[in-house]
């Protein structure tokens, strides 16, 4: 194929365009989510199967979370059969290590579901943080302030912009970000024993993945808190991977 006269301007323009005609749009949203890590992804991805306005805020350049890195570096995931379940959802293939134990490539894993949800109509906005969000009448979450990432590091004061969503959750790992920032601006008035995020209490695999499925709920008023974010806030065991979340989107309607 012959190769045509190349525009470089053209190209810009066509970059320009389309992504703020995205951007636009993402400004008034049913559903936003915060953190493009297994979570945030497949919440994402049940969430737009179901005609819900969804759009994912990553502040980040890739997308995944950890799961790209597996277990220090092994790009390896190891899931049990719930999981498995999910995964075969988005079509990714696993192996079986022995009895109730897969292993699925950690690389293929985050490319599949990041494809997945984006083609099931999820529009992700990568290296874009949250600086704040928006509380009107009721003591509601009724949206998002935003921030280029690239503006925080640089520790630069350069004003945000905003985007008003019915729903925002909190897929940030354990930093939970969103709901620390609820906090530090209202105080402590989240659904926990304290109000505050209690912090998420030492590794035990089988306790925590369980005790995500009760976590994984609506922590402020119009604010859910999903993946490792859910136990961190309710001061759950870390465990090793968010799988349980899938469970819940996928079988319990989100």
């Amino acid at each position: 194929m012959e190769i045509t006269e190349i525009d470089e301007v053209k190209i810009s323009k066509a970059i320009i365009e389309t992504y703020m005609k995205d951007l636009l749009d993402a400004t008034e949203t049913e559903v936003a989510i915060v953190g493009a890590g297994p979570a945030g992804l497949t919440a994402g991805y049940y969430l737009a199967k179901k005609g819900v306005k969804t759009v994912i805020f990553e502040r980040k350049l890739s997308v995944g979370g950890g799961m790209w890195g597996g277990g220090m570096m092994f790009p390896r995931i190891v899931m049990q059969d719930a999981g498995r379940e999910i995964l075969e959802v988005f079509d990714v293939p696993s192996q079986k290590y022995e009895e109730c134990y897969w292993v699925s490539d950690a690389v293929e894993t985050v490319s599949t579901i990041a494809s997945k949800t984006i083609r099931a109509g999820t529009r992700i906005f990568n290296l874009i943080s949250v600086e704040d969000v928006m509380i009107r009448e009721g003591d509601r979450i009724h949206g998002l302030v935003l921030n280029w990432s690239a503006v925080g590091l640089a520790n630069l004061h350069v004003d945000p912009l905003t985007i008003r969503a019915k729903v925002v959750v909190d897929a940030t790992g354990h930093d939970c970000e969103v709901c620390r920032i609820v906090c530090n601006k209202i105080g402590p008035k989240l659904a926990t024993e304290t109000g505050e995020v209690i912090g998420e209490k030492p590794m035990w695999s089988e306790i925590g993945e369980r005790a995500i499925l009760g976590n994984t709920k609506e922590i402020y008023s119009g604010l859910f808190v999903a993946g490792m974010a859910a136990n961190t806030v309710f001061g759950s065991p870390r465990m090793g991977g968010d799988i349980w979340w899938y469970v819940i989107i996928g079988k319990e309607g989100g």
